[in-house]
């Protein structure tokens, strides 16, 4: 996989892989009830959970050499963010979980810009998804930015999802 994807940087952001030393970070962003409110069963995260959740975005990149970045704002981690394998789904999912402190400031749409140009550029796929719950329509303003549409609603989780999705050059994917 071409390294230009491991470290990437935004005008602002710095995106890189994540590491076992941002455990204690994964940690306390996952027990945030603000965070998990848009989960079908929004219950925060245990300590265990948020390491297993880490060490699965760590196992991802080893696995297809690309995955959920670790998100840096002046060298200080605010979130997660990227694109994975989504089981059961066509097309690599995009997905970001930014710190609270780090809403409203626009970082989502940046990290959503570097992801697209990732997975058309280099990883060359023909379509991407993003999944969003109805209750949560500032996350699916940031992918409509970025020319996802709406394709479905499927069942994720036991919750009703908002499948979107964008192909190249912001085409309804084939």
């Amino acid at each position: 996989m071409p390294s230009q994807i491991h470290t990437r940087q935004t005008v602002r952001l710095t995106l890189r892989q994540p590491k076992k030393t941002d455990r204690d970070f994964t940690v306390n962003l996952f027990s945030r009830p603000e965070l998990v409110t848009h989960r079908p069963h929004p219950v925060p995260d245990t300590p265990e959970v948020s390491k297993e959740r880490l060490n699965r975005d760590i196992q991802h990149w080893r696995t297809y050499g690309f995955g959920r970045w670790a998100v840096e704002h002046d060298g200080r981690l605010i979130g997660f963010g990227g694109l994975t394998h989504k089981e059961g789904l066509e097309g690599l999912n995009i997905s970001y979980h930014l710190h609270p402190d780090a809403w409203g400031q626009g970082y989502a749409q940046e990290i959503v810009a570097d992801a697209l140009a990732v997975a058309f550029g280099p990883l060359g796929v023909g379509r991407v998804i993003g999944l969003v719950r109805a209750a949560n329509p500032a996350s699916r303003r940031v992918l409509e930015k970025h020319g996802f549409t709406f394709e479905r609603e499927v069942d994720l989780d036991g919750a009703p999802t908002q499948v979107l999705a964008r192909g190249p050059e912001g085409r309804p994917p084939a």
